[in-house]
């Protein structure tokens, strides 16, 4: 079918991709720029692969501070120029990382970073309540699988649903931003202070 020139340079606005990476991809999906997107996406998924071993020891560390000095964010997140560095792409998604840090409360940046003892606690308690609820035990590691994405989904930061867009995780979010910069770009770590945490009634530093 016939490719609009409107269309592909819609889907190259909205994705970032070369304008004849765009036009295939529609004519792919007779159309379909959704589907074109996810097309992109896939390929996108590729191009951050083959990046992902590339130093990346440039980056900001960049701050934010929430509900009147109650919340505050630290995240660092690295490129591999200082080109990139100063990129105003790059400086929203690490924004936007301070944004979901402090709102979503991650407690781990990705599935590899919770703790062995961690995941083998979670599972026995998982386990128990299958049980407990009168699950088959032939269902129960199904059970404890899903229940464990479903920890992960919402313990680890780049598992977790993008707070401006649930449909996508930061994960995906984070390789969208590398196939479109065209650098390896890692969220590093973060911290989150709330004021108040960890602190019970009455209990005083001075």
């Amino acid at each position: 079918m016939q490719i609009d020139a409107k269309a592909v340079k819609a889907l190259r606005e909205k994705t970032g991709a070369g304008m004849m990476d765009c036009k295939k991809a529609l004519k792919e999906t007779d159309g379909d720029e959704e589907k074109a997107v996810d097309i992109l996406r896939e390929k996108g998924l590729a191009a951050a692969a083959r990046r992902a071993d590339r130093t990346a020891n440039q980056g900001i560390v960049d701050s934010y501070i929430h509900l009147g000095g109650k919340i505050g964010v630290l995240v660092e997140v690295n490129c591999e120029t200082d080109f990139v560095a100063r990129n105003d792409e790059f400086r929203d998604f690490v924004k936007n990382i301070c944004l979901q840090v402090a709102a979503a409360n991650p407690a781990y940046l990705s599935k590899e970073n919770v703790p062995k003892d961690i995941i083998d606690k979670e599972a026995q308690i998982i386990k128990a309540q299958a049980l407990n609820e009168g699950k088959p035990e032939k269902v129960i590691e199904k059970i404890v699988e899903g229940r464990l994405n479903k920890f992960y989904r919402e313990n680890c930061l780049l598992e977790q649903a993008y707070i401006k867009d649930e449909d996508r995780t930061i994960s995906e979010l984070l390789t969208d931003l590398v196939a479109k910069i065209g650098e390896n770009i890692v969220i590093r770590r973060f911290s989150r202070f709330e004021v108040g945490e960890g602190l019970e009634g009455g209990e005083s530093c001075f």
